[in-house]
Order: C-alpha cells, then sequence, then structure tokens
C-alpha cells in the first residue's frame, strides 16, 4: 500500500476499517487505470483525494461491466448487471449498506460532499445506453450520451474540488470540461471501440468526408490509415479543441488548491489531440500517448503551483 495513502484518508477523516479500505480499492483502481488522471490528484490536498479516488473508482467498475474485452458475457446480461449495480447504487445514497467497496466510498463520498444523486443517475443512464446503441448520427445524438457519461462527473468532481464563488457558475465549464476529455478518448480510442461493437464518432459527420464504419473497420484490420479517415479526424480534432476552449475558463472559478490538478489534466489530455496529429492521425493501428518527459514537463510546474496555493491556503 502506498505510504501516502494512510495519510490521505486521515486527512480526510475518513475513519472504520471498512470504509478506508473502500476508498484504497477506488485508490488503486485509479492509480492502475487511470495515470494521467492519478498523476494529476496528486497535485490536490490530501483531504480531496480520496473523494476523487472514489468518484473516477466508481466511473471505472461500472464502465467496466460494459467496455471489458475479456467480457464474453452476452450484452443482455451486462445490461442486468448495470440495472442492479444502479439499484445497489441508489439503496448505498439513501443511507443503505453497500454491496461493493467501490459502492461504499462513493456513496460516502457523496454524503460528505453533498453532491447531487442526479448526476449518478445520469451516469447510470448512459452506461445502460451502452449495451443498447452502437452508434450516434449527430453531435446532438451523442451529446445525450455524454451528458451522463462525461458531463456529469465533471458536475461530480465540482464539489469536491471547491469554487470561489457559487457552485452553479462553474457547472457549464466543469461539464465541458468532462465532455472533452471524453471526446478526446473517442478519438483515442477508436479503433478499441469498433472492438466492441460501438463507434462513438458521430456518422453524419464522418460521412461528409466519405468515411462510414466499414472504411473504419477496413482500417483497423489492415492496421493502415486512409486519406478521407485523416479529413475527418482532423475536423473532429477541432472540434474537440473547441470544446476545450469552451471549458478553460472555469479553471479560474476552481479553489486554488484544486486549480494546478485541473490545469495538469486538462494540458495533458488535450495534449494528447497534438499527439493524434503527429501520429497522422492513426488511431485505428496504434494507441497514442502523451510521451513521458513531456507529461513531465507539464506536471513539475503544476506541483510547484500547487504547493504554493496549499501553503496561501494555510490558516
Amino acid at each position: 500500500m502506498p505510504s501516502s495513502a494512510p495519510a490521505e484518508l486521515d486527512a480526510a477523516g475518513i475513519t472504520g476499517t471498512e470504509l478506508r479500505a473502500a476508498y484504497l480499492t477506488c485508490r488503486e483502481l485509479n492509480a492502475r487505470h487511470g495515470r494521467t488522471y492519478f498523476l494529476a490528484t496528486r497535485m490536490l490536498p490530501p483531504a480531496t483525494r480520496p473523494a476523487v479516488h472514489a468518484l473516477y473508482g466508481f466511473a471505472r467498475f461500472a464502465d467496466e461491466i460494459v467496455d471489458d474485452l475479456a467480457d464474453s458475457r452476452p450484452t443482455v446480461e451486462k445490461a442486468e448487471r448495470l440495472a442492479a449495480l444502479a439499484r445497489q447504487l441508489e439503496a448505498a445514497l439513501a443511507g443503505g449498506s453497500a454491496a461493493h467497496p467501490v459502492l461504499a466510498a462513493v456513496s460516502d463520498t457523496a454524503d460528505r460532499y453533498d453532491i447531487d444523486h442526479k448526476h449518478f443517475t445520469d451516469f447510470m443512464t448512459s452506461m445502460q445506453m451502452d449495451t443498447r446503441i452502437g452508434e450516434y448520427a449527430t453531435f446532438d445524438d451523442l451529446g445525450v450520451y455524454m451528458h451522463g457519461s462525461a458531463a456529469a462527473i465533471g458536475l461530480q468532481m465540482l464539489p469536491v474540488l471547491g469554487t470561489t464563488g457559487p457552485l452553479a457558475d462553474a457547472e457549464a465549464p466543469a461539464a465541458a470540461l468532462g465532455v472533452a476529455f471524453q471526446l478526446t478518448n473517442f478519438l483515442r480510442d477508436v479503433g478499441e471501440d469498433l472492438d466492441r461493437g460501438r463507434l462513438y464518432l458521430p456518422t453524419e459527420e464522418l460521412a461528409a468526408f466519405g468515411v462510414d464504419r466499414e472504411l473504419l473497420l477496413d482500417c483497423r484490420k489492415a492496421r493502415r490509415t486512409d486519406q478521407r479517415v485523416r479529413r475527418a479526424l482532423t475536423h473532429l480534432v477541432a472540434h474537440t479543441r473547441a470544446v476545450y476552449r469552451r471549458a478553460e475558463p472555469g479553471i479560474a472559478l476552481l479553489a486554488p488548491t484544486s486549480r494546478s490538478c485541473v490545469r495538469c489534466a486538462y494540458t495533458l489530455y488535450k495534449g494528447i489531440l497534438d499527439e493524434i496529429e503527429a501520429a497522422g492521425y492513426d488511431v485505428l493501428s496504434r494507441r497514442v500517448a502523451v510521451p513521458l518527459r513531456r507529461r513531465a514537463a507539464v506536471a513539475l510546474p503544476r506541483f510547484a503551483a500547487a504547493l504554493v496555493a496549499r501553503r496561501r491556503a494555510r490558516p
């Protein structure tokens, strides 16, 4: 167990052996599956980190039910598992017992930070959509899905991160940042999503460049790209950059001790778009990533800024 983990739980006032173990389960999920995100959380005050890990851990736990490529269970069974998870979550949020450590941690976080339960309901609705819908025609159609799967995540995080003014003023950019992160994932992971039978890039946007699912599958199978695909992805990268621009002003609305964390995540995730461009938009035969040296160049100054903000925040 990392030596900093108990100190984080102590700082957050999390007591009880089972509850502490539940939060550590979420922390491990974050560290294993969300390395960039986990790196950014190190810039938060220790007392804040367990709640962020809990929110990430729950999202990852639910997402794996529908996205685990090694899970060959029928879609209907996955839908039933999600429905059961939604019921268990509702019971836990209402103050009942939690059937899983992740549920114990996330329900405790929701209670501590008074997070609107609607954001969790919206998230679970989108997870269920993954068992029924394999593609989206327009950005408006996709937006219905992303409200729960991405915007709601940003809205869950907001009470944890804190704001300098009314929470409502920061909600729109927080939701936009969640959407920007997810659009970036859709562009980076288009090949893996095709393997799962899903296509999140709007089909009408692709069709404008002569691209359809069959062409993408052919490129995936042949491990190549195509000029039509490059043009379509160029357009979609530009669209995603515009969403980042809408989200960016919200960082200044966050509590000073949270800004470095979010700025780091913002910069590194947006940097994935740079790597997609540098790879010639070849996202069907490989998974692009921000190089370690660039991650370090972004993270180190933000760590320094985070320490300064924490010192200033001390009584």
